[in-house]
């Protein structure tokens, strides 16, 4: 094949990766022209995405946790540009990586350059993009009171843990959700708005989502008449949640909701999300689980 350039964007904490530097030689020794940039500060990834594509890059990699490949995500969304975007997980929870199929190492996560690239959505709420997932209720919290230290020590676990330690915190929202033959409200548990499956560490709550289908899945998980069981149901993902596929949705709540974005807290009493068909391309296994037309 004929091999291009790419460009790295690689949050600062993995400039030491060992793993990460063999397999950039290893690429680069196929062919590849692979140069490397690292993030330092917030609004680093969006800059990098706008000198990569001004510099005429065709394949940009974001390497690091969800937060930078929602960065790097939404800086290529806004640009509406054709260049292609490779994934290389490298956080803790690995969320959207895990659910497309993404493996988790990184000489295999680069291969997927060699591969074609797909058209997906994005997530829309504001002026902002996202790449995985919103989440709202007691799972957002848990997800934003997870601490880097306890991260590093239990991986994926410290979600749980987190959870666990928290279990007393469990307060129901009350909020309304509106959109295109649907409506429900009531007191939820847990809300999540999905491009992707699973967010916090391993929470399935959109678990048909598809990122190429147009359509946005919402999770809402009901507040159970014995809290109790609420901390269990969330992890289980059983069948008390309610679910929807909708181009958008709007959510209002009158004591104001917390929502977790990639990772990124937003608030407000009213929202609207919405699908962003084929607004980004990118470089995933012929048989994701999130592809609508595998292969």
């Amino acid at each position: 094949m004929q091999h291009s350039k790419a460009l790295l964007i690689l949050h600062g904490k993995q400039a030491g990766n060992d793993e990460v530097r063999l397999a950039v030689g290893q690429l680069r020794e196929r062919g590849w022209t692979l140069d490397v940039r690292l993030t330092w500060e917030a609004g680093d990834a969006q800059r990098l995405v706008e000198e990569a594509l001004a510099a005429g890059y065709a394949h940009l990699v974001a390497g690091g946790g969800d937060g930078t490949l929602r960065d790097v995500a939404e800086a290529m969304g806004q640009a509406a540009t054709q260049a292609s975007l490779v994934l290389l997980p490298l956080g803790t929870a690995n969320d959207f990586a895990k659910a497309a199929g993404v493996p988790l190492t990184p000489q295999a996560a680069l291969d997927l350059l060699e591969q074609p690239a797909q058209a997906i959505d994005l997530g829309r709420v504001g002026d902002q993009l996202f790449l995985n997932m919103a989440t709202g209720g007691f799972g957002s919290q848990v997800t934003a009171n997870t601490s880097e230290d306890l991260k590093k020590v239990l991986g994926a676990a410290a979600y749980l843990f987190t959870g666990l330690s928290r279990f007393s915190e469990l307060q129901a929202a009350a909020v309304e959700l509106q959109g295109p033959d649907f409506h429900w409200q009531g007191e939820l548990l847990a809300l999540g708005i999905g491009n992707g499956r699973q967010a916090g560490g391993g929470h399935v709550l959109c678990p048909q989502a598809k990122a190429d289908d147009g359509l946005l899945d919402i999770g809402i998980l009901p507040a159970p008449q014995e809290m109790a069981a609420a901390l269990r149901d969330l992890l289980a993902g059983d069948g008390l949640f309610v679910r929807a596929r909708l181009p958008w949705v709007e959510i209002k709540s009158a004591q104001g909701l917390d929502i977790n974005l990639d990772g990124e807290p937003l608030q407000a009493d009213s929202l609207r999300f919405e699908a962003v068909p084929r607004a980004l391309r990118v470089h995933l296994p012929a048989d994701s689980p999130l592809l609508s037309r595998r292969g």
